[in-house]
């Protein structure tokens, strides 16, 4: 097996003084790779992450242009050599630097955690990722706290492994790397689309059919460039599932969608491009019409109608998550009930 012919060197870079403070190769490590007989002829950088794991192809790309591998003697750049049998290569792993976002104390609520991954139930109105207008204040500041010293780094950084995000105002279930080998399997699940996320959506209307397939590439409005858009031309393709899981009346229905494709506001704007924009949605919701909730509003009595186009957010939750353990192969899967804010409009509209 290719595992069979990695080593880790990492002892090489032990401290001659004990006294002289922690191990070097507790900031960085060193491996070796020998090319088994049936990766005769890959490429350099595919042959290394596929014999070490821990690091992924674009991380093998990376140390490869920072000098970082050694074979034949010599220092190897290029990603993309043919290797051959028996060929030994050397790759010393920088430590990890220190993140440039700060930690911060900020409550979150872990639903797993191990040594590789952990999953949290994001609530609405925390920003996922530092970024112009939130520099702090966000999911990765909370999880530079909250995982400490656990996180092996990502890419050569002490950071958490993002592999996919949530906008601001919707809530529900993330998974999050906390090391290389983590992010890369995940990464690759989404890739492949064998990771498996369902959201709930409460919507204007009730979509016809009640159950269906929505497919159309998503790129940027041409009309509006702060919006994305179904587009004839360009963009990139996109689909989601969907069925009504429960209707009231003809004004609005609590939808569950499970994506195929992840692109941004997927969800969102599918839902838009088929007649019935989420409640709540401040950029989608007002659909054709121009108004919130438009001819589906106009069914419902006040105050209904009015706590519903007033909700402060879009009703969207990501209620459902399924991967393999990025590790241990395990297939996991988890739950998140309905927030209790779209919770309290369900119930409104079931008084109805």
């Amino acid at each position: 097996m290719a595992a069979d012919n990695s080593e880790d060197l990492s002892d090489d870079f032990l401290d001659a003084d004990d006294d002289a403070g922690p191990p070097a190769y507790a900031t960085a490590r060193a491996l070796a790779y020998t090319i088994p007989d049936e990766a005769a002829g890959q490429r350099l950088d595919k042959a290394l992450a596929a014999g070490l794991p821990d690091l992924s192809r674009s991380r093998v790309q990376a140390l490869l242009e920072q000098g970082c591998v050694r074979g034949d003697g010599r220092t190897i750049t290029d990603p993309s050599l043919r290797v051959k049998p028996g060929q030994r290569f050397e790759v010393e792993v920088p430590g990890a630097e220190a993140a440039e976002p700060v930690a911060q104390d900020i409550p979150i609520d872990v639903v797993y955690e191990d040594a590789d991954v952990l999953v949290i139930d994001k609530p609405a109105g925390l920003v996922v990722h530092p970024a112009a207008g939130n520099p702090d204040g966000t999911l990765v500041n909370a999880l530079l706290a909250h995982c400490g010293d656990s996180l092996s780094g990502i890419g050569g950084v002490k950071r958490p492994g993002i592999v996919h995000r949530l906008d601001k105002d919707t809530s529900g279930l993330m998974v999050v790397a906390k090391n290389d080998r983590a992010h890369h399997g995940l990464s690759e699940q989404f890739s492949d689309r064998t990771l498996s996320r369902t959201y709930l959506a409460l919507v204007w209307g009730v979509p016809n059919p009640r159950q269906g397939r929505i497919e159309g590439n998503i790129g940027r409005s041409s009309a509006d460039r702060k919006k994305m858009a179904v587009v004839t031309g360009g963009g990139k393709p996109a689909a989601t599932k969907y069925r009504v899981v429960k209707s009231f009346g003809m004004a609005a229905s609590l939808v569950e969608c499970v994506l195929e494709t992840g692109r941004t506001h997927q969800i969102r704007v599918h839902l838009t491009h088929i007649g019935h924009p989420l409640v709540g949605d401040p950029l989608y919701g007002r659909g054709r019409s121009g108004r919130p909730g438009g001819k589906f509003a106009s069914q419902l009595p006040e105050p209904v109608r009015g706590t519903l186009v007033g909700f402060p957010r879009q009703a969207l939750h990501a209620a459902a998550l399924t991967f393999r353990h990025p590790v241990s192969g395990e297939i996991v899967a988890f739950r998140s009930p309905i927030p209790a804010d779209i919770h309290e409009l369900i119930v409104t509209l079931e008084s109805l």
